[in-house]
C-alpha cells in the first residue's frame, strides 16, 4: 500500500463513558475501506502523543469473544487516553491480522482441531500477519503528530510505525489471560515476538 492511498473525509464527536472524544473518518482511495481516528484532547505535536493502533476485530471488539484479547485491550486503551487527557486511537479495518473475517472464522476451526494461531493462518495460505500499516503515516501527519506513546505488546507494529519515520516509544498495554486465549497469547509471544506478561508457561 502506498503512503498517500487513504485521505480523510470528516469529524464528529463521540461522547462515551470515559469522556467525549473525536471521530475521524479516512477512506482508502482504491478500496473504498473506511478506518477511524479517535482523538481526546489537544495533540501538541512537539511531545510524544499517547497512542494505540488497533486493528478491527469483530469477534472481540463487538462480540465479546474471549478467544483473544483484543475487546479489552481496545476499552483498556479508551481509560488510559481518558486518563491521560489526551491522545489517539487509530482503528484500522484489517480483521484477523488483515486476513478477513471469514477466513478468521475457518483460522478458529482449524485452532478448534489443533492447529495455533500462527499454524492456522499458515495452513490458509497467509503470512502470520497480513496488515499493511503505511496508511498509519497519513493519518498521523493529518493531526501533525511526530511521536507516539504507543500502547502495544506487538514488536512488529513498533518497527512498522518506525519505518514510517516516527518516533515510537512502548507503552506496555497486557491484559490478563483467560482460559480460552492463554494458548493464543502464548504463541504470540514465542512465535509472533510480542511482549506478554502474566501468562503462566
Amino acid at each position: 500500500m502506498t503512503l498517500d492511498a487513504i485521505e480523510f473525509q470528516t469529524s464528529c464527536s463521540l461522547p462515551t463513558e470515559w469522556g467525549v472524544f473525536q471521530l475521524h473518518a479516512f477512506v482508502e482511495k482504491d478500496t473504498g475501506k473506511e478506518h477511524l481516528a479517535i482523538t481526546l484532547g489537544e495533540l501538541n505535536p512537539t511531545t510524544p502523543v499517547l497512542a494505540r493502533i488497533h486493528s478491527e476485530c469483530m469477534t472481540g471488539d463487538t462480540l465479546f469473544s474471549l478467544r483473544c484479547d483484543c475487546g479489552p485491550q481496545l476499552q483498556d486503551a479508551f481509560k488510559k487516553i481518558a486518563a491521560e487527557g489526551t491522545g489517539i486511537l487509530l482503528y484500522l479495518r484489517q480483521e484477523g491480522r488483515g486476513i478477513g473475517l471469514v477466513n478468521k472464522i475457518k483460522s478458529y476451526q482449524l485452532q478448534e482441531k489443533g492447529a495455533d494461531t500462527v499454524q492456522a493462518n499458515r495452513l490458509l495460505g497467509f503470512e502470520d500477519d497480513e496488515r499493511d500499516y503505511a496508511i498509519c503515516k497519513t493519518m498521523l501527519d493529518h493531526f501533525h503528530i511526530r511521536s507516539i506513546k504507543l500502547l502495544t505488546n506487538n514488536s512488529s507494529k513498533i518497527v512498522a510505525i518506525e519505518q514510517l519515520g516516527f518516533e515510537v516509544l512502548r507503552v506496555e498495554h497486557h491484559i490478563a489471560p483467560n482460559p480460552y486465549n492463554s494458548n493464543y497469547l502464548k504463541t504470540k509471544e514465542m512465535k509472533m515476538g510480542h511482549f506478554l506478561a502474566n501468562i503462566d508457561h
